[in-house]
């Protein structure tokens, strides 16, 4: 079992920086691949990066790619998405999730979320 919490959204201006942070509990968290998702008012959850669970491989929507980085830290058993040049339409409720396959885009792939931090970038 994996507990994820995530931390770190905000009301932010277009432009910005964020950094998001998702916090596992167990032992077992460098065992399994992470991913950040999004999910807008309205709309479905959509993919946004992942990670493997070494940390080599990532990747990336290309609604993101170039200004979103992920990264995790396993010794701190914590998952990072770092955003920048923040845009109005990156405005959601932003999950993490864990599954012991290879990192995905397909959120069916993840077998533990997190409950959420929502990030709101105005205009």
């Amino acid at each position: 079992q994996v507990q994820l919490v995530e931390s770190g959204g905000g009301l932010v201006q277009a432009g910005d920086s964020l950094r998001l942070s998702c916090a596992a509990s167990g032992r077992t968290f460098s065992s399994y691949a992470m991913g950040w998702f999004r999910q807008a008012p309205g709309k479905e959850r959509e993919f946004v990066a992942a990670i493997s669970w070494s940390g080599y491989t990532t990747y990336y929507a290309d609604s993101v790619r170039g200004r979103f980085t992920i990264s995790r830290d396993n010794a701190k058993n914590t998952v990072y998405l770092q955003m920048s040049s923040l845009k109005p339409e990156d405005t959601a409720v932003y999950y993490c999730a864990a599954g012991k396959g290879p990192p995905s885009g397909w959120r069916y792939e993840y077998d533990y979320w997190g409950q959420g931090t929502q990030v709101t970038v105005s205009s």
